[in-house]
């Protein structure tokens, strides 16, 4: 069973609370028995994570050589420039080393992401902007890291693909199991396999 499942913001990618903990868990959501995260997204973090019974499927998913993309939007701190993108993009040194490359560009700001809960701090005088970053790695927090090597610390993450399988409809705190074409989707190790 693979399930596609939309994280909302203050949920941990765990079913066991942590003591002393003001966040939410998975435990929360009514999940089929026997199911598990496969990979994470920080409690700070929101968006697309896929839970599953099938234990082979974390090394198919998770591992870098297996160049698996996962893509996630950030709204950061300053519009980046061409530089920083690029920067990103050929891999930025995050806790002595190197980030593969990666795919980033500038977005606008989007209107198919609902507003978060609890909002988005506001500065007047430092504006915001949004990227699109896709990644075949995932180290602890590696796009908060990323971006704010280049200058640009992150105020919102969602990730909003995995494979070919795009987040899409599912709203926050919603999930659904994969049908056989959305398997394959999730699974698909090139993102441009989608149809």
């Amino acid at each position: 069973m693979l399930i596609a499942f939309h994280k909302p913001y203050g949920v941990l990618s765990q079913f066991t609370s942590e003591a002393g903990s003001a966040w939410r868990t998975l435990a929360e959501f009514g999940f089929p028995k026997g199911v598990y995260p496969v990979g994470r997204l920080d409690a700070d973090s929101e968006g697309l994570l896929l839970l599953s019974d099938e234990a082979a499927l974390n090394a198919r998913l998770l591992r870098p050589e297996n160049a698996h993309a996962r893509e996630y939007r950030a709204q950061v701190e300053r519009v980046p420039t061409d530089a920083a993108l690029r920067e990103l993009e050929r891999g930025v040194v995050v806790q002595g080393r190197r980030t593969l490359p990666c795919r980033a560009r500038r977005l606008e700001t989007p209107t198919d992401l609902p507003a978060r809960d609890p909002p988005i701090r506001f500065r007047k005088n430092v504006p915001d902007g949004w990227i699109a970053l896709e990644l075949t790695e995932g180290k602890n927090r590696q796009v908060r890291r990323m971006t704010a090597a280049v200058g640009h610390p992150t105020l919102r993450l969602v990730r909003v693909r995995i494979g070919g399988l795009e987040l899409g409809g599912l709203r926050a705190g919603e999930w659904r199991a994969l049908d056989e074409e959305d398997r394959r989707r999730a699974l698909a190790i090139n993102p441009d396999q989608r149809d």
